[in-house]
């Protein structure tokens, strides 16, 4: 009996990621459902689980194979219930129970002594007993002794196919015979008392019947209730006349032709069996545990019985049913566990279940106690031991599984105290790299010290998600968050002595919490680390660690995770390690490392140092352990060996003790039967012959083809393999189709692996396969390293081999190919660069949750593309897809997505390295924003990345891609133009390799394309090879001492290295890596002696090098093709060098402002002259025809000299600097554009070399110095260094306004350009790195010298016009994003209106008023003494109205000027009513109506019962005879201005008022805008007469109703959101769209800077911001084109210089045309 408790459903006894259904049926009875089932309900069944809950589906039919031969027998199938029943996250069991019962088999097993009962009453009853026994085989090996069937004869594809026919049904004939047979004596066996009838029943049950009561029969109701459901069909008249059967159409499968043949030979007790089935054993789990069962009665015609089409019509009503039962079974079965919950999106958290569930996993294999195991427990809880525990061994002893089980006891071994224990299954792991690790154990540990303040903060990091507006949800969150510096300084501060913290108090948390964990260095998570340890682990709380399979890390990843961890170990901080015997390179450098004693001097201070390690050797099992070991696995699954047998075992086990090889003999043992013939020679002699035979097996039992493919996937995969991600790729293999065709009546396009195939294939490998959890997804895992070295020995023998499958496998992932059919939609070709191809195999969309991700699909993905060779898919798929990073962001792997972005590999095939550099530093600039906002990230990366889109066209398909998925989305807020970039977001920034924090950059230069290299304090040299490339510390030896450096020197592609023992070398940086030193065979004194001098420059042209070396006379030239040196010495100390363009002269620039002149090839001196001040020379700058050449003096002064004759060259002009500064700090000249920059303490001087005029003079801010100044690019923007500072700060030459600041976030020490970059290079030696091109694009970005006061735009949506407050007005073109003209005024703009038709542009500046034509620009109007405070435009464009506080209000035609009235009565907040005939205005609280024709006022607006004072009120386009108004009691009125009539509408109640600046009014009156107030905004709906209220999380900046009355759309500052940083999308203000009718959040957008004004227009909000620039965002409200809202501005238009399309400014009237009296 089942009781109450026992019926209630327990959703948590189930963890899987897959429901798992075992179909149950009569296949006689049965063909066309089935077959209906699996075409049309369980691909839709499949596809709705994955979309609604993340789950795959599995349907077991065991009779899915057409030949009956492969169908499972009873021991099978109950195997397959149970594993169904054991792994399903929803309903296990599917019945169908038909009109017919079905026929008895053979039972698969007797014991002996029944059997022998059954033989007996037979031979009584003179019966042949001979047919029975030779179908039957004694087995004493099974448990209890059995007689167990033999196993039928399979048959493959044969040409003589009508023979394998007919022996089957000679074989089906003898089987149906066999069974009566078997019924008879079993019927005798009652009869004479000798057998139970419940014992005999069993011989006469069908499979149908033994399936159902196995799955339903003596289960607790939990495993009934929402798990199973049961379809009963019951046919009255099923049977028609012999004649009317005969002509009967069935279906034509081969289940038919059993049925047929059954017929005549049915039991009588058939039909008493069914009914017992479906009348009192089904109804009795109804009453007792809920089932649910469908009971269907079909009557039909006596004459023709049950026809097909009867049949169809019911399995087409079943199919309908059955879907809508299994979609409500798998949602009440996940309701109250919903997969992807908020802890699992955190990687964090997710990272630690992943572990702890492999250990749990890997210590179930722990099956005889190991004497090492109380070595372990000893050394933990010993506390003298400062060093960690290495447990050795070798191959298979044992290590990990003895290292899962202790860290399993670890909690009963330390029972003084609460110990956190930390594992790490390495070799396991999916992201192995030493950051990643070291980062992760990090948080874990702080996260784990800090558990209880975690668990109290979480609830508040889980806010409801908006399912459709991801913009308004954080539902993703950087667990370690929780662990904020304050809380966890409180908890070391109750866990520490004062004198220990005052010692501690340092950088514990100097690594953001918001990282990305790519932008932390190594040496900085190692100082974390340290930290940590050493403060947060106590007596009764220590810490232990362990790290298994640190030796399968490849790359040496553990050796470098060692020697990040603290030596000596910290106290209460335990370290256990697992290390195969023969690593002897990783044991040597844990012995050396812990032999050294590093850490931390706060440690060290009163602690004693220890050396060395602990080792326990793991050795092989004695025979004993191995044979007790075995017969327990023997026991139990029900087998046993004899004694002959047994004696080989003991030899084998004693040979080979190993615990994995024991497990293998199991495998192989458990299929012998006591009367096999075994030898030595049938037990393999060791752990890979043993997998090897294993596979063989399999081979013969499942096909080879079948188990060579299903073994390879499972080996090949990154994380595992679902078992249903198995069967779909088993049955997208042709080969492995191809053993099913031969009984297919479909195409094989359309055919599919039997999933019970599969599913009997994984039965039979459940001893050495796991299920590891992987982002939620729970996968098959081999359980040893070992059998992928057999596998791909075996099977993926050649490298050919390997890339197929790992092809294969990546278009499974990819979704090039469809699991439903098996086969690719289209022929393979590699998609377009951005192609959203990709992104639905990484985010697939739901009613709950928008965008699942599919981390673990992803890596899989990864993991195949970089293995089968494809790089190029691998880019454009994974690192360019918008969804492949929406993915992995959501899935808090920000960091590791910045890894992948920024790592440039080994294949010289990537094609978009810079793009993805810019993605990956788009993305750290907003780590901290998007960690708790993961959902923000499409609009984060289209702001960021839409002004650079000109530099990297490629990007605009990642843009695309964003506004697809927007779109299909259905609404969102997409920017149309994007404001100015504040700044220029950094391609790449390095952080220094040197340790020692205190050393400083002595010089940097920069040689090639971006080769850089960095010389320190301490004679040590770092390099940065380019982008992808991390800096690297340069290392030269000479007699076998390192080298020391003091110097760099760059020119062209060669860096000149100098040293402490005046050794030169040179690195031509584009050749291959080799320093060829340069020994100067002319040696003066000073350089062999020890005091090195410095070499001052360094000049290459062609193959020679010229130098010169401080306060030295004279200049060296180094030949490389000839190796020899030439010295030219001059009469002064050199301080400048040039080559000619040949390269036969050089010019040799002096002290004192000499410049020698030198032929190279003679060695001779030519000529020399000097300048008039004397100052020495800094650079000369040759004419192209090297006629001429102008010399620059250290005081800035430019002398010209005739050089065409060399010996007596002439000077012929001098350019005399002004400034009193004397030194010249650096010059810059872009020969390309003839532009000259000098950079001077106080000001920077731009030359035009071509004509030799000075541009500009650009003086340093006050009290502030230049260090450093250089041109970018083209020469439109200065880049300049300030001391004391940490910002590049960047003008425009054109308009000298300094127009961006670089962010450096450390002090610089210097700028290098190459080509196409800028580099600073810092002065602990960071480097930052910019695009020149992205500078110029955020530099010359258009935007007004202002704030934006006012936009109004154009009806026609083409253009727009912005004022700042300054003498310009812009006027913008919409199609291209750009200012088109410019307006200028006398005096700084006041007013603007536009006219409606667009004709006419009015504006306000220093009194007076401005009347332009937009199409020519002409200023047609200008009117002084109009004492104007405002100006507005009649709806009908014709006149315009001057608003003056003091004196006359004046009507005027626009087209003229001439005045038609003037108003006396000064108004206020005046509008002109949409008829154009009144003017509109309060005055003293009352409203009054002025006739615009003769200015008098005409209409008073006026309430009988309340004389009240008018708040606010707006006139209605829609409606012009109306206006609505709002008075100071709250009552809105309607006001009929040409009547004089009032309607009161509504009445507000007291706790809301009315804001008259935020009063707005739709044109058709249906919404009005109350109030931004207490942060909430409050509306009025007219039209269902009811107040809405919306909350925003944050003060409200502005809000703007749309005049359709559609869309609310506002700007506020969030708050809450991270209070601590200071980034842009932390403290900038947000832009939101709702829509009114119903209150749902279209969209937001954080802005990168603080708005000045907003208006709406047409689904366009336009943005002014306090920069000048202006943004446009549009609203997508529906399944509408984005790109028919959002203008691509950028198609057809060819990249222009911004200085091109420079505003063409048009200027007033010099004076006023008109004067007003």
């Amino acid at each position: 009996m089942n009781t109450e408790e026992d019926c209630l459903p327990s959703n948590s006894s189930c963890s899987s990621s897959c429901v798992k259904i075992y179909l149950c049926s009569n296949p006689e009875d049965s063909v066309v459902e089935r077959r209906a089932l699996r075409e049309s309900v369980f691909p839709r069944f499949r596809e709705n689980c994955r979309r609604s809950h993340r789950l795959d589906v599995r349907v077991i039919d065991p009779y899915e194979s057409n030949d009956p031969s492969c169908w499972p027998d009873e021991i099978s199938r109950q195997q397959l219930i149970e594993e169904c029943r054991e792994s399903s996250a929803g309903p296990f069991l599917l019945a169908l129970v038909g009109h017919q019962y079905g026929t008895a088999s053979l039972p698969p097993r007797v014991e002996v002594s029944e059997f022998q009962l059954l033989l007996q009453v037979m031979q009584q009853a003179g019966s042949s007993t001979q047919d029975l026994e030779q179908s039957y085989l004694r087995d004493e090996n099974a448990v209890p002794a059995s007689y167990c069937l033999k196993p039928p004869l399979t048959h493959t594809c044969s040409p003589l196919l009508a023979n394998v026919k007919e022996e089957e049904e000679s074989n089906r004939k003898n089987t149906e015979e066999l069974v009566k047979v078997f019924q008879s004596a079993a019927s005798l066996c009652v009869q004479n008392g000798l057998m139970s009838p419940e014992r005999v029943h069993s011989f006469y049950t069908s499979a149908l019947d033994a399936d159902i009561r196995f799955a339903l029969g003596n289960r607790p109701g939990r495993d009934i209730v929402n798990r199973s459901v049961v379809y009963v069909h019951k046919v009255l008249n099923a049977k028609a006349d012999t004649k009317e059967r005969l002509n009967l159409q069935l279906p034509s499968e081969s289940e038919t032709r059993i049925l047929d043949s059954s017929k005549s030979s049915e039991a009588p007790a058939h039909g008493e069996l069914l009914s017992e089935l479906c009348d009192n054993f089904l109804p009795g789990l109804i009453t007792t545990c809920q089932l649910l069962v469908y009971t269907t009665t079909t009557e039909c015609d006596q004459r023709h019985g049950y026809t097909s089409a009867r049949r169809r019509g019911y399995a087409d009503s079943l199919c309908e049913q059955v879907y809508s039962d299994l979609l409500l079974l798998t949602d009440s079965w996940n309701i109250s566990a919903p997969r992807g919950d908020a802890h699992m999106c955190d990687a964090l958290y997710r990272e630690r279940a992943e572990q702890e569930q492999l250990r749990e996993v890997l210590s179930r294999f722990y099956d005889v106690t190991q004497p090492e195991e109380e070595k372990i427990r000893a050394y933990v809880e010993q506390n003298e031991h400062r060093r960690p525990l290495v447990v050795t061994g070798g191959p298979c002893t044992g290590k990990t599984v003895l290292i899962a089980h202790c860290t399993q006891q670890l909690k009963f071994w330390l029972t003084d105290g609460d110990p956190v224990v930390m594992s790490y299954w390495c070799n396991l792991s999916i992201n192995t790299s030493p950051k990643h690790l070291l980062s992760s154990l990090c948080r874990q540990v702080a996260c784990r010290y800090n558990h209880q303040s975690c668990l109290k903060q979480a609830p508040d990091f889980y806010p409801v998600n908006d399912p459709v507006n991801p913009g308004c949800s954080t539902n993703s969150r950087e667990y370690i968050s929780n662990c904020s510096l304050t809380s966890l300084s409180d908890f070391v501060n109750e866990h520490n002595t004062t004198e220990h913290l005052s010692d501690s108090k340092l950088n514990i948390f100097n690594i953001p919490h918001s990282y990305p964990e790519a932008d932390v260095c190594l040496f900085e998570l190692e100082e974390h680390l340290a930290s940590l340890l050493s403060l947060l682990p106590s007596p009764k709380k220590p810490l232990v660690l362990i790290f298994d399979g640190l030796d399968q890390m490849k790359n040496n990843f553990g050796l470098q995770i060692i020697r990040s961890l603290p030596s000596p170990l910290p106290p209460n901080v335990k370290l256990i390690l697992t290390v195969s015997s023969n690593r002897t390179r990783l044991l040597q450098a844990i012995r050396q490392h812990y032999s050294q004693g590093r850490l931390p001097q706060r440690v060290l201070e009163g602690s004693k140092t220890e050396s060395g390690h602990v080792r326990v050797e793991l050795g092989s099992m004695d025979r004993k352990q191995c044979v007790q070991m075995l017969a327990s696995l023997l026991k139990s699954s029900g087998r046993r060996v004899t004694s002959g047998q047994q004696a080989l075992v003991n030899q084998a086990l004693t040979s080979c003790g190993l615990p994995l090889y024991t497990r293998l003999l199991h495998a192989h043992t458990s299929l012998w039967h006591s009367d096999s013939d075994v030898t030595e020679s049938s037990l393999p002699d060791g752990v890979h012959s043993s997998i090897s035979a294993l596979l063989d097996h399999l081979e013969q039992k499942h096909g080879s083809w079948f188990v060579a493919r299903a073994v390879s996937y499972l080996t090949l995969s990154r994380t595992g393999l679902s078992e249903a991600e198995l069967a779909d790729m088993l049955s997208n293999a042709d080969d492995i189709l191809a053993e099913y065709v031969c009984h297919a009546k479909g195409p094989i396009c359309t055919m599919k692996v039997p999933q019970v195939n599969v599913e009997r294939l994984l039965l039979d490998l459940k001893s050495f396969l796991i299920k590891r959890t992987f982002s939620d997804w729970h996968l098959l895992f081999w359980v040893s390293r070992h059998f992928k070295l057999v596998v791909a020995k075996k099977y993926l023998g050649t490298q050919e081999a390997k890339k197929k499958t790992h092809s294969e496998m990546a278009d499974y992932f990819s979704g090039q190919l469809t699991p439903e059919s098996g086969k690719p939609p289209r022929p393979h070709h590699s998609p377009r660069p951005n192609s959203n191809a990709g992104s639905r195999a990484f985010l697939s969309c739901s009613s709950k949750d928008v965008g699942c991700m599919n981390v673990r699909q992803i890596v899989d993905l990864l993991h195949h593309l970089q293995q089968s060779d494809r790089p190029e898919e691998f880019e454009r798929l994974l690192l360019m897809s918008s969804g492949f990073h929406q993915a992995l962001v959501q899935a808090g792997l920000l960091g590791e997505l910045v890894s992948m972005l920024e790592t440039n590999g080994d294949s010289s095939t990537f094609q978009f390295l810079r793009e993805r550099l810019l993605l990956a530093s788009t993305l750290k600039c907003s780590s901290c924003f998007l960690v708790s906002s993961p959902l923000e990230l499409p609009t984060v990366m289209e702001n960021g990345l839409l002004p650079f889109v000109e530099v990297f066209p490629t990007l605009d398909g990642y843009i695309r891609d964003i506004r697809e998925r927007r779109r299909k989305r259905g609404k969102g807020l997409g920017v149309d133009l994007c404001p100015s970039p504040l700044s220029a977001t950094p391609i790449q920034c390095l952080k220094s390799g040197n340790k020692t924090r205190d050393i400083c950059v002595t010089e940097s230069a920069v040689a090639g394309c971006s080769v850089v290299a960095e010389v320190m304090e301490d004679g040590s040299v770092w390099v940065w090879k380019g982008f992808g490339c991390d800096l690297v510390k340069l290392s030269l030896s000479l007699e076998q001492e390192e080298l020391k450096f003091t110097g760099v020197k760059s020119s062209d592609q060669f860096l000149l290295l100098s040293t402490r023992v005046n050794k030169l070398f040179v690195w031509d940086v584009m050749g291959p890596e080799r320093f060829l030193e340069v020994e100067d065979s002319l040696q003066t004194e000073f350089e062999s002696g020890q005091t090195p001098n410095r070499v001052e420059g360094f000049v290459a042209c062609q193959k020679k090098l010229g130098m010169w070396w401080k306060n030295e006379s004279f200049v060296s030239v180094y030949d490389i093709s000839r190796e020899n040196w030439t010295r030219f010495h001059c009469q002064s100390a050199v301080t400048s060098l040039v080559f000619s363009f040949d390269g036969l002269w050089i010019y040799c620039g002096q002290e004192g402002g000499l410049v020698s002149m030198f032929d190279i090839t003679t060695r001779s001196l030519v000529g020399t002259c000097s300048n008039s001040n004397h100052a020495a020379v800094l650079l000369m700058i040759l004419c192209e025809d090297e006629q001429e050449m102008a010399c620059v003096d250290a005081t800035g002064n430019i002398a010209f000299w005739d050089v065409g004759d060399k010996t007596q060259p002439t000077l012929f002009e001098e350019n005399f600097n002004q400034d009193n500064s004397k030194n010249i700090l650096n010059t810059d000249f872009l020969d390309e554009v003839d532009t000259l920059l000098v950079c001077q303490a106080h000001q920077v001087t731009v030359w035009d070399t071509c004509n030799w005029e000075q541009w500009g003079r650009f003086l340093a801010p006050q009290d502030r110095a230049f260090a450093q100044a250089v041109l970018v690019q083209e020469g439109h923007l200065i880049l300049a260094l300030l001391h004391s500072s940490s910002l590049v700060l960047v003008w425009r030459i054109s308009t000298g306004e300094c127009v961006l600041s670089l962010e450096t976030n450390k002090q610089p020490h210097t700028l290098l350009k190459t080509a196409s970059n800028v580099i600073c290079v810092t002065q602990d030696g960071s480097l930052t790195v910019w695009d020149s091109g992205m500078i110029d694009a955020a530099g010359t970005a258009p935007k007004m010298g202002c704030g934006v006061k006012d936009v109004v735009i154009e009806q026609s949506g083409k253009r727009f016009y912005t004022r700042d407050g300054s003498e310009k007005v812009w006027m913008w073109n919409l199609g291209t994003g750009l200012p088109q003209a410019s307006f200028l005024h006398d005096g700084p703009v006041e007013k603007l209106q536009l006219s409606p038709n667009s004709i006419h542009l009015v504006s306000l500046s220093a009194g007076d008023i401005y009347v332009w034509r937009t199409e020519t620009g002409e200023n047609i109007v200008r009117i002084s003494g109009s004492g104007a405070a405002d100006v507005l435009i009649t709806p009908n464009s014709n006149f315009g109205v001057s608003i003056s506080r003091k004196g006359l209000s004046r009507v005027w035609k626009i087209a003229r000027g001439s005045i038609v009235c003037s108003i006396h009565v000064c108004l206020s907040s005046a509008q002109v009513s949409p008829e154009s005939t009144f003017l509109i205005g309060l005055r003293g609280g009352d409203l009054l109506a002025a006739s615009l024709w003769t200015g008098l006022i005409s209409k008073r607006f006026s309430c009988v019962e309340h004389s009240e004072h008018v708040v606010s009120f707006h006139t209605l386009k829609e409606h012009p005879d109306f206006v609505v108004v709002m008075v100071a009691s709250g009552s809105l009125y309607t006001w009929k201005v040409a009547e004089e009539t009032v309607c009161q509408h509504f009445q507000l109640p007291h706790m809301f008022h009315c804001q008259p600046k935020d009063f707005q009014m739709s044109s058709n009156g249906s919404y009005a805008l109350l109030s931004t107030s207490n942060g909430s905004i409050d509306l009025l709906d007219l039209s269902g007469v009811r107040l809405l209220s919306f909350k925003v999380k944050g003060l409200v900046v502005e809000a703007c109703l749309d005049k359709t009355g559609r869309y609310l759309a506002y700007m506020y500052h969030p708050t809450g959101l991270n209070n601590s940083c200071t980034c842009d999308l932390h403290t900038k203000p947000v832009l939101a769209v709702t829509r009114l009718s119903d209150g749902d959040r279209i969209g937001s957008v954080h802005l990168s800077k603080n708005p000045s004004s907003m208006v709406i227009c047409d689904r366009r909000i336009f943005v002014g911001f306090e920069d000048g620039s202006v943004g446009i965002y549009s609203v997508l409200d529906g399944m509408i084109n984005e790109e028919e809202l959002i203008s691509d501005y950028r198609k057809g238009q060819q990249k222009r210089c911004p200085f091109d399309v420079t505003p063409f400014s048009w200027f007033p009237l010099e004076n006023p045309n008109i004067t007003w009296p």
